[in-house]
């Protein structure tokens, strides 16, 4: 049962991650800007799951606990945000989602060594398929070398984040390293919108817009994604987050008019067929029928 829970955490972080776009199209469309975006993004939701972590009546980590989580929130998120937010000024929005999600095999690479984690012949398979799942579902196009690298090194940031928030999760609930994380990006931004001029909502549906930022795709998402990434590992959770494209892309097509083409189609079906594929070896190591999901 603590595998099939892990599985459907990351399912539903990567599925309220892949809202990010939709929300932030509407924010941005309202007169803000990426570091206001990002400051009360982070900073409200801190103050939210630091009202929680009151009511839960947790400690506050501590320690090298403390400065791993500072770490994971300060450099982790706002490096990845960064890189990502400065790549697509210099390749286009499918390419730089494409080698962003990278990361998956960065992250097995990194199990292998670092957690001398063993890689099976479903992960192995599963992998593969999501990557290629992945390349047709975003539709990449060109771009300059420039926005190539920091692409690549986005998602290697990110792989990072994901293998110290593995053995930092042992150690602290999802709501103690949320707090820290969300708290310490939080700073980062506020200091990046202060020097930069804030732009806050102009109306009602901007506002709105920041709630869903808030709600959907940062508490949810990241408090699922830690507790599920402690009950199934860093392997696993990373593959099955590739779902957060096959989100945005169905989202777009429904809100926005985006025309879906066949290509993503199949690209999301793929990614489908890893993730069950993935499912079904992952609870078959607690005798669960697979059958059942």
């Amino acid at each position: 049962m603590k595998r099939l829970i892990g599985i459907l955490l990351i399912a539903i972080s990567a599925a309220s991650f892949g809202t990010l776009a939709i929300f932030g199209r509407y924010a941005y469309a309202d007169g803000m800007d990426i570091f206001t975006v990002l400051f009360l993004r982070f900073g409200v939701s801190a103050v939210v799951m630091t009202l929680i972590l009151f009511i839960r009546k947790e400690k506050f980590p501590r320690g090298r606990l403390l400065a791993q989580l500072i770490g994971m929130g300060a450099l982790g998120y706002v490096a990845g945000a960064y890189l990502y937010l400065t790549a697509i000024n210099y390749a286009s929005t499918g390419l730089v989602a494409l080698l962003l999600y990278l990361y998956p095999l960065f992250v097995t690479i990194l199990s292998v060594v670092v957690l001398k984690e063993r890689i099976t012949q479903a992960k192995f398979i599963a992998l593969i398929l999501a990557l290629i799942g992945t390349a047709l579902t975003v539709g990449p196009a060109g771009g300059q070398l420039t926005g190539i690298l920091m692409a690549i090194a986005g998602a290697i940031v990110y792989s990072i984040y994901i293998i110290v928030g593995t053995d930092v999760m042992k150690h602290v609930s999802a709501v103690q390293s949320s707090t820290v994380i969300f708290a310490s990006a939080g700073i980062v931004y506020g200091l990046l919108m202060i020097f930069n001029g804030a732009h806050f909502p102009a109306s009602n549906s901007g506002w709105f817009a920041m709630l869903g930022i808030i709600v959907i795709c940062t508490i949810i998402p990241v408090v699922t994604f830690l507790a599920g990434l402690e009950r199934i590992g860093p392997t696993n959770a990373a593959m099955l987050s590739v779902l957060e494209p096959v989100v945005t892309v169905l989202l777009a097509a429904w809100l926005f008019g985006e025309k879906l083409m066949p290509i993503s189609i199949i690209g999301g079906g793929l990614i489908l067929i890893a993730v069950i594929l993935l499912t079904r070896a992952e609870l078959k190591k607690e005798n669960i029928k697979p059958s059942n999901v």
